[in-house]
């Protein structure tokens, strides 16, 4: 590593001071192979991995102004799957270790991060390199000079592209009315035991994106328009005149020339006040021009400042971590109740050609206080992973079904929760 330590970014700060037993801030990418794990090849490939991408080698540490990552020493060791996915990796119990778990389950290979290490995008890189190793040991004649798709430096890893690219831009104002309004939440009973239950839905991305496209719109837009009118079918009646808003987390590695694999994303909303008579394609096609609109470049750099400006207010830095804690949560919790459900599309994911005969496809899931669902992709599999807080399943069931009227055919698995 270029440093051997380093302030954490300020969205890690957001998920420092708001994790909890019901959300511990960690989400899983999953790869599944077309043969059953060998525990000691992946040992040896972790350990591999480990060396080649150094920067994910850190512990946490609590200063008196800021967390801080530190360079570690500690060495990986993958486990057998026996928790519930996206299970707490930093807490109490939890210090000094590192901020990712690496576990197995017969073609499963899973890597679980805290969301303060890093994004979605810097997990999948990583479960990319662990599986690029894995499959080069087991099978060195075949794959031994396949290269991998990632080669950003360290430096570039490790860069905190928020503080980079910040150019105090001035915050977009809302122009949407529905998202001033206020916003319906989900109600009901939450699962005992601060559980969670995990959905893993399997459709034809061909016939998802046939569907979106017919309507002129995008497989975002599309899914989540049918979760939105599910959100609304199970709203209480004196909700409905509130705004159902969907939070959807966007790369900003899009919009900045960054290689980082530390936090660098933002997250737009899209409202919508319901009127009862709305269609599914009406919604999508309104959904999708809202989102288009907020993607923008201009309004995304704007909002990226957003994370960055309130380190740099005068007089913020000196201010004891526990008093920042108690602002930064209370600001995240505002901000929450602006939010129904969140989608997260990864989009497609690639492997080179050489190891794709090897690898079945990939999965993902986000823990969550309410509902959120992760998309993603690879060939024709197109899986939509979603965790929810709540006893009653029926915003998933309407979800589900209307995707089925659509006739799109759908494998459901779901893991199972104490009642």
């Amino acid at each position: 590593m270029p440093e051997t330590w380093y302030k954490v970014d300020n969205v890690a700060k957001l998920f420092l001071a708001s994790l909890n037993r019901r959300d511990p801030r960690v989400f899983r990418i999953s790869c599944t192979l077309n043969e059953t794990v060998d525990p000691d090849t992946l040992a040896r490939a972790l350990e591999q991995t480990a060396r080649d991408l150094p920067h994910f080698q850190v512990t946490l540490h609590r200063g008196l102004f800021w967390h801080y990552l530190e360079a570690s020493d500690k060495q990986p060791v993958p486990v057998p799957e026996t928790q519930q996915p996206c299970a707490a990796i930093y807490g109490p119990d939890q210090k000094n270790a590192l901020l990712y778990r690496v576990s197995y389950y017969g073609t499963r290979i899973n890597v679980e991060m805290f969301h303060a290490l890093t994004d979605g995008n810097g997990g999948l890189v990583f479960l990319k390199c662990l599986v690029h190793n894995y499959l080069q040991l087991r099978h060195p004649d075949a794959l031994e000079n396949v290269p991998r798709d990632e080669g950003a430096s360290a430096a570039d890893m490790t860069q905190n592209s928020y503080s980079k690219f910040y150019a105090a831009r001035p915050a977009a104002p809302e122009t949407d009315p529905a998202a001033k309004r206020r916003v319906c939440r989900l109600r009901g009973a939450r699962l005992p035991l601060d559980q969670t239950q995990f959905f893993e839905a399997h459709l034809s991305a061909k016939a998802v994106l046939a569907k979106a496209r017919a309507m002129g719109v995008s497989l975002t837009s599309y899914l989540a328009a049918a979760q939105m009118l599910a959100v609304w079918r199970e709203a209480p009646a004196l909700e409905r005149g509130r705004a159902v808003a969907v939070g959807l987390p966007v790369n900003l590695r899009n919009y900045f020339p960054s290689d980082t694999a530390r936090n660098f994303f933002n997250t737009v909303r899209v409202a919508h006040i319901f009127t009862g008579d709305e269609t599914l394609e009406a919604l999508a096609v309104e959904f999708d021009a809202k989102l288009r609109a907020a993607l923008t470049e201009d309004r995304i750099k704007a909002r990226m400042d957003g994370f960055e400006r309130f380190e740099r207010i005068p007089g913020v830095r000196p201010v004891p971590l526990p008093i920042k804690n108690w602002v930064v949560a209370a600001c995240n919790w505002y901000e929450a109740r602006k939010v129904t459900l969140t989608i997260s599309n990864m989009g497609r994911i690639t492997v080179p050609e050489a190891i794709r005969p090897y690898v079945g496809g990939f999965s993902a899931f986000c823990s969550t206080p309410n509902l959120f669902t992760t998309v993603c992709s690879y060939g024709d599999d197109l899986v939509l992973g979603t965790a929810s807080a709540y006893r009653s399943t029926n915003v998933l069931k309407n979800f589900y079904r209307a995707l089925a009227d659509a006739g799109l055919e759908i494998t459901l698995y779901a893991t199972e929760v104490q009642s």
